[in-house]
């Protein structure tokens, strides 16, 4: 059954988007015409988010004063004052919701973009290729936003308690930009989801052969080190409290890359040599060579609490 499957779409999926051989020019035209439709696309998704770039900017201020509940599901408020919302330059409030509105419309309009790449790429790939690609994008979308989404409930929230905190704990009133926040926040969900794409990137390395499980336990050192180095550069603040937030978990997904590259890596391939070992050694003693030919492996609305839209009162 599953060779059957495996037949149907090399003969009904794959083999029809195989390369006809078009001249550079038509490349260029239908470059264009994708690039075009995708533009569109997400014009048109951007129009929508940005009618409700208000109730966006909102729900991206809850983490600030309140704490996902894992247990309960629910948000819960915190013991942080009131924290008003203020904005510095006539525009700021309004380039904040197109900043809001445009990042929303690229997450929603990204399995559409995400298509009309595979559109274009697929002709001049080679059906092994094809296979590969097609899941490797889709399990890198959904690391991403697992990634993204992981650092909105968890880490976010964490990170501004403990930061606001200090700052009252100090004796200093809050009182925050809402560009920098927003700035703040768009990084972290960024710079998270990215993280999260680690051990898709270690798998895909091992699966190429330019790594291996032992060599990435070999350098679990390094890997610790890179990973604080790495969150000390893209961390929006110096504070060692938001680094260690960023490095701890890239560096539990650096073990979870290295699983994978045990796992998806080329050890089944050079197991599957093995045996051939002593047949080829036999072969070479009889004759007098040797083995030498063994194949190696290889803040606009102006409220100073917001809570969860649609959840209870503080």
């Amino acid at each position: 059954m599953l060779n059957k499957l495996n037949q149907w779409l090399q003969d009904s999926v794959f083999k029809p988007l195989e390369d006809k051989k078009m001249p550079v020019m038509e490349h260029l035209v239908e470059f264009q015409v994708r690039l075009t439709r995708a533009v569109i696309a997400l014009a048109v998704v951007f129009m929508g988010t940005f009618l409700y770039a208000d109730a966006l900017v909102k729900w991206l201020r809850v983490p600030l004063q309140n704490m996902f509940v894992p247990s309960q599901l629910t948000w819960e408020p915190t013991d942080l004052p009131t924290v008003p919302f203020v904005f510095l330059a006539p525009a700021e409030a309004l380039w904040q919701n197109v900043k809001v509105a445009g990042l929303c419309a690229i997450v929603l309009a990204m399995p559409y973009l995400l298509y009309e790449i595979w559109r274009f790429v697929v002709p001049g790939l080679h059906a092994q290729e094809r296979r590969f690609v097609g899941p490797f994008v889709c399990v890198s979308a959904a690391a991403f936003y697992a990634g993204a989404g992981f650092s909105f409930f968890f880490v976010l929230p964490f990170a501004l308690n403990f930061l606001i905190s200090y700052g009252v704990n100090a004796g200093f009133a809050p009182q925050i930009s809402i560009a920098q926040y927003v700035g703040f926040a768009l990084w972290f969900l960024m710079v998270f989801g990215l993280i999260f794409e680690v051990p898709l990137a270690l798998t895909l390395m091992a699966k190429l052969g330019w790594v291996d499980a032992p060599f990435l336990i070999q350098y679990w050192k390094w890997a610790l080190l890179g990973s604080f180095v790495i969150a000390a550069i893209l961390t929006p603040t110096p504070d060692p409290f938001n680094q260690t937030l960023m490095a701890g978990p890239m560096f539990l997904l650096y073990w979870v890359g290295i699983f994978g590259a045990k796992v998806f890596g080329k050890k089944a391939a050079a197991e599957s040599d093995q045996p051939s070992v002593p047949t080829a050694a036999m072969a070479g003693s009889g004759v007098g060579g040797n083995a030498a030919g063994v194949a190696m492996p290889n803040a606009s609305t102006g409220e100073d609490y917001v809570g969860v839209p649609g959840g209870r009162p503080r």
